[in-house]
C-alpha cells in the first residue's frame, strides 16, 4: 500500500527516555543515582505515561512538561532522594535526550529519498524543538506536531486527526511508527499503517489493531529495518 508520509513517536522512538537518568549518574555529582537511575527511569517513564492517560480520562489536562514533573517528583520520593539540584539536573538533560544510535541515518536516508517526515508526541511544542535541536535532527521534519494542538494525550483520536488536518492526507497513506504498543495500537483503530520499534523484545500487546489485525503491520527492533521495507511500500509521488 502507498505511504505518502512518515510519522514518528518522539519519546522511546527516537529518543531514549532513559538517557537523563543514565547521564546525571554518570556524571560528578550523580554518585546517588548510580545504583539506581535504571530503576527511577523506568518509574518516571511509567507514572508518565499512567498520569497522561488518568488525565485524559479525568479531563484534567496539563501539558507535558507539567506530567514530566510530577512522575519525576513521584520517582525521586520513591527512591528516598529529596535532592532540588538533582530534580533540576535531570528536567534539563530530559530536554536535550540522547537520540538512538540509528536514528540519525535513518532520517537523514528516508530525507534524501524524498520522503516527509513529521513527529507525532505527547510532548510540548517547546519540548520537542529543544529535544529534536539537541539531536540535530530538526531540519529532516516537515513538521513537529504536539498533543497540546488537540489538548488531549495519545491514544485519543483527536491527537492522530492532526496528521489529516495538517497534511490534508488520508490516513491510509500513514506510515506511523511508534515503540509504544498502546500508541501503536491507536493509530492502528484510527487507520494509519503501522511500525513497532519492538526495542525491549516485549510481547505484542493484547490490544486492538484496525481491520481485525492481531498486531502490528510492521515490527523491528530499531528504525533501520524502515530503510529495507521502503522498496515494498514505494511511495507514489
Amino acid at each position: 500500500m502507498t505511504i505518502k508520509i512518515f510519522i514518528f513517536d518522539a519519546y522511546g522512538t527516537l529518543f531514549d527516555v532513559a538517557g537523563a537518568a543514565r547521564l546525571a549518574a554518570a556524571v560528578p555529582g550523580g554518585q546517588a543515582l548510580a545504583e539506581i537511575w535504571h530503576n527511577l527511569a523506568e518509574n518516571w517513564r511509567r507514572k508518565q505515561l499512567e498520569y497522561s492517560w488518568i488525565r485524559a480520562l479525568t479531563h484534567q489536562h496539563a501539558d507535558f512538561a507539567r506530567v514530566t514533573e510530577d512522575s519525576l517528583d513521584w520517582a525521586l520520593c520513591a527512591a528516598g532522594l529529596k535532592d532540588a539540584d538533582l530534580r533540576r539536573r535531570l528536567l534539563a538533560l530530559y530536554d536535550q535526550l540522547p537520540p538512538y544510535p540509528e536514528v540519525a541515518k535513518v532520517l537523514s536516508e528516508l530525507k534524501a529519498q524524498g520522503h516527509r517526515l513529521a513527529i507525532l508526541s505527547n510532548g510540548t511544542p517547546e519540548m520537542l524543538q529543544k529535544a529534536c535541536d539537541a539531536a540535530q535532527i530538526t531540519a529532516q521534519f516537515d513538521a513537529l506536531l504536539s498533543i497540546e494542538e488537540a489538548g488531549i494525550y495519545k491514544p485519543d483520536p483527536r491527537v492522530y486527526d492532526l496528521v489529516e488536518q495538517y497534511f490534508a492526507i488520508p490516513r491510509h497513506e500513514v506510515m506511523f511508527v511508534s515503540s509504544n504498543g498502546w500508541d501503536i495500537s491507536g493509530a492502528s483503530v484510527y487507520g494509519f499503517q503501522s511500525f513497532w520499534v519492538d526495542r525491549l523484545s516485549a510481547p505484542i500487546d493484547r490490544l486492538a489493531y484496525g481491520g481485525g489485525a492481531l498486531g502490528p503491520d510492521h515490527i523491528a527492533s530499531d528504525l533501520s529495518a524502515l530503510l529495507s521495507l521502503i522498496p515494498s511500500i514505494a511511495t507514489q509521488k
